[in-house]
Parts: C-alpha cells; sequence; structure tokens
C-alpha cells in the first residue's frame, strides 16, 4: 500500500500592522456648541455682568456713573420697594395656582380622553400665542370693563361682594384691582402650564392605570397614587415656567391695576426709563433675580422629583 502524503496548506502572508485609528472629529462638539456659547455670552454672561458693575456705582446721568463698589444701593432699593416684592410674588403664586387647577383637568383631557380631537385642542392651547402679549392684554380691559356683562354676572352671583371683601376688588369695579391683575397673568401664562402637563402625562403607559384597576383601586385612588405622581416633573416644569415670569412681569400690571396694584417689574422699568436711576434698577433686578433662584431652588428639592420635562 501506498501512503498518499498531503502537501501542506500554503502559508498566508502575514497582515500588515494596523494602525491605531485617528480619532476624527474629536473637536466637532465642541465647534457645534460654539455659537450657542457665544449667544450666551454676548447676550446673557455679558449684560449681567454690565449690569452687576452697574449696581454699584454711583453718580448722575448728567455727570456720568462710576464704580465705587456703593452695595449700601441694594439695601435701600429693598427696604424702600419690598411692598412690591411682596406683591409679586403673591400675585404670581396666585396665578400658578389657578393655572395648575385649571391647567391640569386640560391637559388630562388632551393626554387621556380627546381621541381624535388631541389636534385641535392643542392648537386652540397655543392660538394665544398666535397673537401679541400686548394684545391679548389690551383684550382684558373689554373684558373686564365696568358695566360688561362679566361684572354684570360677577355682581349677579354677588361674586364681587366677597372679593371686595377680601381686598381683591373695590365695590362692583374690577379693572384696576388685584382681581384684574391676577386673571391677566393666569390667562397669559396657562399655556405654559398646560404643555408640560400634557407631555408629563401623555407619558404615563396605560396599563397602569389598568393594573390598578384590576386590583380594585377606585379612580380617585388611582388618580392620587398613579396619575399624578408620575405627572410631577410635568407639575414643576409648569409651575416654574409660570411662576418665574409671572413675578417679574409689568404689562399686566401696567394695564390692568392701578398704582396700588404694581409689581416690581414696573419699579425696575420706572427706574430704567423715567427716573434713570440705573443702580438702584440694576439692584432691584439682582435683588429679584436671587428671590426667584433661591425661591426656585427650594421648590425643586422639596417637590421629590429631579426629571422635569
Amino acid at each position: 500500500m501506498s501512503t498518499l502524503t498531503e502537501a501542506p496548506p500554503p502559508l498566508s502572508p502575514p497582515a500588515p500592522e494596523q494602525k491605531a485609528p485617528r480619532k476624527r472629529g474629536r473637536w466637532t462638539p465642541y465647534w457645534l456648541l460654539l455659537p450657542g456659547i457665544l449667544w450666551l455670552v454676548v447676550f446673557f454672561a455679558a449684560p449681567i455682568v454690565y449690569q452687576a458693575s452697574t449696581s454699584v456705582q454711583t453718580g448722575s446721568l448728567e455727570e456720568g456713573y462710576k464704580v465705587t463698589w456703593h452695595f449700601a444701593t441694594y439695601w435701600d432699593a429693598l427696604t424702600e420697594y419690598w411692598p412690591q416684592f411682596l406683591r409679586s410674588v403673591f400675585y404670581a403664586a396666585s396665578a400658578t395656582v389657578l393655572c395648575l387647577l385649571l391647567g391640569y383637568p386640560l391637559a388630562y383631557l388632551i393626554a387621556f380622553r380627546a381621541g381624535r380631537w388631541r389636534n385641535l385642542i392643542m392648537i386652540l392651547v397655543i392660538a394665544p400665542f398666535f397673537t401679541s402679549f400686548l394684545i391679548r392684554t389690551l383684550a382684558w380691559k373689554t373684558i373686564l370693563a365696568d358695566g360688561g356683562p362679566v361684572v354684570g354676572v360677577l355682581n349677579t352671583l354677588h361674586v364681587l361682594d366677597v372679593t371686595s371683601w377680601l381686598g381683591w376688588t373695590a365695590g362692583d369695579r374690577v379693572l384696576a384691582t388685584p382681581l384684574a391683575v391676577v386673571c391677566g397673568l393666569t390667562y397669559n401664562f396657562l399655556p405654559f402650564m398646560i404643555l408640560p402637563l400634557y407631555t408629563s402625562l401623555e407619558r404615563i403607559d396605560g396599563r397602569l392605570h389598568e393594573a390598578a384597576g384590576d386590583l380594585y383601586a377606585r379612580p380617585s385612588t388611582v388618580f392620587r397614587k398613579v396619575t399624578f405622581p408620575l405627572s410631577m416633573p410635568g407639575v414643576v416644569s409648569g409651575t416654574l415656567l409660570t411662576f418665574i415670569p409671572a413675578t417679574g412681569d409689568y404689562v399686566n400690571a401696567s394695564l390692568l391695576g392701578s398704582a396700588d396694584t404694581g409689581m416690581i417689574g414696573n419699579v425696575i422699568q420706572s427706574q430704567f426709563l423715567r427716573v434713570l436711576d440705573y443702580p438702584t434698577a440694576a439692584a432691584l433686578s439682582f435683588i429679584l433675580m436671587a428671590a426667584i433662584l433661591a425661591m426656585v431652588t427650594f421648590y425643586i428639592r422639596r417637590s421629590g422629583t429631579e426629571d422635569l420635562v
């Protein structure tokens, strides 16, 4: 017998050494962020630094202002205008609560019950944005006019008697009262409450509601134990988006209120544009910013959620 020997397979050539891949595009994310960073520096950081220097200046518009590190301006502004600060916080908090009470049911309806009408209702929610903020506020002067249908209905229901006793209105008049200012704030900032609430409610898995129902939970229990806790990111986002701009607003108080209902935004506007006391105006702006930052920080920590919509 002959033994057949197979030839060994040819040796494959050695693979060429592969070089480490070059890190291409390592700086691309930073180049993409550069326009936004420049925008924030030019239109946000630089004005804040300028206003900070203005708040510690002394002088006049005729003689010119110089940085003298006069921090007493902050104390003088706070002691003189603290009623406007408290009034602004009170009006903004009242409008925020009203927006939450009005916006949550509507957001719940859009998220779970609207069906094919969802898009139409969403368009109606954002429809006020199609017109100017000033026009929307001026419309409330007609709605709340003396002798108008709204005031007539409130008089018939004796609502104005209660609001007058609380100090929100003056007799049969609604305009130039705190109630008119809060109504204007509520209307103008209500979409900022509804949209985050709707986004948060839409994320809730419907199977959680079904599971709660299978466990014989009542609808009120399902809302209290499942729906509302899961919608807290929307609640926190909506209240912040409403409270922060409402605190510094001056249009509603100027058009719908009076001298007795002026907010801190009206004072800042007057100091900048009429009195021309730039250091006081800048100091008031920084006091307002610090107060809002402190309240927002405390609120977020107490809300028990870090997930914002």
